[in-house]
């Protein structure tokens, strides 16, 4: 090797040393912002713990296969919900109406078939064809209305309910008048122990097959590059009324998705029932490190964020600790991620 050739690669290596020089707090932002998942894994596992050692020694104790599987089916809702709330959020929206969208959808799946004799199959179609539709009316109000996410789903919030009640008159129908197929999702795998529903197995196939499509696929890029800057996204090309109001309609069926799980978890379509499920799905997102201001984010996230909340909900059950205490957990997390946000969201300055 030439003494030329040796200084410059000398001079290269200093330079790269001195452009790096970062603090471990910086390092740590770099990380979390490539990893947005890792801070909700990290609470996740954390939570285990804590519940695994206060409930230790006791006769109800947290760390056991039956439980992880109740754990499982009664997350399995919420992680849906949050499916569809992510893609949102990752556009620097929210939705307010998924849970009335879900349960709007769950009626008309079983009372097409138990009032009107439709398949059970067809009703399910048509629940999802609901479902994307109700998606469509909030991404037009978004994108050719103009009106702001947070507006236009609240007022939607209101409508679904509405219709959910007029349409199905306040009655639920049960699981022996549920048409075959409906209640599939609900049925029961046992393996040693560990019992899950169908439902579980679902949620998990959509977020994997979300997670590969937004990270390998066109419209998954555009979906970040709409959420982190829209004008920039614009001037490279990307349609961006088009992509946030498919987002919207994608959303929307996968909410019908989850009015189907809700179905087969509960055992019966009920106007009454996901009556929290909008603020469930948005505090699984946040915990789960989706940005509110978009554009960062990954849905594995939102499937831990889910899971913390049954573990925190189911493990101060167990312990036979005050629910308050819930409200208070989750409440302290959701400002903690959000001010991590703030925090990571720096590295990129």
């Amino acid at each position: 090797m030439s003494e030329a050739t040796s200084t410059s690669l000398v001079t290269h290596d200093a330079a790269e040393e001195f452009l790096d020089r970062r603090s471990p707090a910086q390092r740590v932002q770099t990380v979390l912002h490539t990893y947005p998942w890792l801070s909700p894994a990290a609470v996740l596992i954390l939570a285990v713990l804590a519940f695994t050692m206060i409930t230790a020694g006791s006769d109800s104790q947290f760390a056991s296969l039956a439980n992880f599987g109740t754990i499982a089916n009664q997350t399995a809702i919420t992680a849906a919900v949050a499916l569809g709330q992510t893609l949102i959020i990752l556009t620097a929206g929210i939705d307010l109406s998924c849970g009335a969208i879900m349960i709007f959808s769950s009626m008309v799946m079983a009372k097409t078939a138990f009032e009107n004799g439709v398949p059970g199959w067809l009703s399910i179609l048509l629940a999802f064809a609901v479902g994307a539709g109700a998606g469509a009316i909030n991404g037009l109000l978004v994108t050719r209305v103009k009106l702001p996410p947070f507006i236009v789903t609240l007022g939607t919030l209101g409508i679904f309910t509405s219709l959910t009640l007029l349409y199905a008159s306040g009655r639920t129908v049960r699981d022996r008048e549920l048409a075959a197929g409906l209640n599939w999702l609900g049925n029961p795998i046992d393996v040693g122990g560990f019992r899950i529903i169908y439902g579980v197995l679902a949620v998990l196939a959509m977020y994997g097959f979300f997670a590969y499509v937004l990270r390998y696929t066109a419209w998954g890029l555009h979906v970040y590059a709409v959420g982190d800057d829209p004008d920039a996204a614009r001037l490279a090309g990307i349609r961006v009324t088009r992509v946030l109001l498919s987002v919207y309609i994608v959303a929307g069926l996968i909410f019908a998705i989850a009015g189907w799980v809700t179905i087969g978890r509960v055992g019966a379509a009920s106007p009454n029932s996901g009556v929290d499920a909008n603020l469930d799905s948005i505090t699984a997102v946040v915990i789960g490190g989706t940005s509110l201001f978009g554009g960062r984010g990954r849905v594995m996230g939102s499937l831990i964020g889910a899971l913390i909340v049954g573990v925190v909900d189911f493990g101060l059950s167990i312990a036979g600790l005050d629910q308050a205490y819930k409200t208070l957990a989750i409440g302290a997390l959701i400002i903690a991620a959000v001010t991590a946000d703030q925090w990571i969201r720096r590295a990129r300055s």
